[in-house]
């Protein structure tokens, strides 16, 4: 097996479970984030060979949210996102967290969305945000900002 081969599937079997929670979050569905972390993937494994090292989460999360954004332009995803591993809590409950977490990224644009689960979900710096994204680290703050409290209006109790 060559070098970069090599290299590429411990990536994959490194970070298949983050980046497969990325993308249910980026899709609000299970099977389409199947399919964005397919695809992700693949355009990773295309341009390894450029990928900076130490970078490669970062690449194929920009990647994601890029294809998530093109794919939400040509149509809409239905919710079906399975509940998050937790051990200790009650099945119910993550289920109902987690719908009503796709439901909430789900009225959010698809820029908005990459932007605030990137930044709060994937828990990365702004400066990471806006270089994953190819914007500002204000254009990551503001965008932010919006969504949120757009989000917590609606979904604030």
């Amino acid at each position: 097996m060559s070098d970069n081969l090599a290299s590429f599937t411990d990536f994959v079997v490194e970070n298949r479970g983050t980046l497969g929670r990325t993308a249910v979050l980026l899709t609000g569905n299970r099977s389409t984030a199947e399919d964005l972390l397919q695809e992700g993937l693949v355009r990773t494994w295309q341009r390894w060979s450029r990928v900076e090292p130490g970078r490669e989460v970062a690449f194929c999360r920009r990647v994601m949210a890029n294809l998530a954004t093109d794919w939400f332009r040509r149509r809409r995803f239905t919710s079906d996102a399975a509940p998050p591993d937790r051990d200790g809590l009650d099945p119910y409950t993550v289920v109902d967290d987690r719908d009503e977490i796709v439901r909430a990224l789900a009225q959010l644009t698809p820029r908005e969305r990459a932007m605030v689960v990137l930044r709060y979900f994937s828990g990365l710096p702004v400066d990471e945000v806006a270089a994953e994204l190819g914007v500002s680290a204000g254009t990551v703050k503001s965008t932010c900002s919006r969504a949120v409290a757009r989000l917590s209006k609606e979904y604030v109790r």
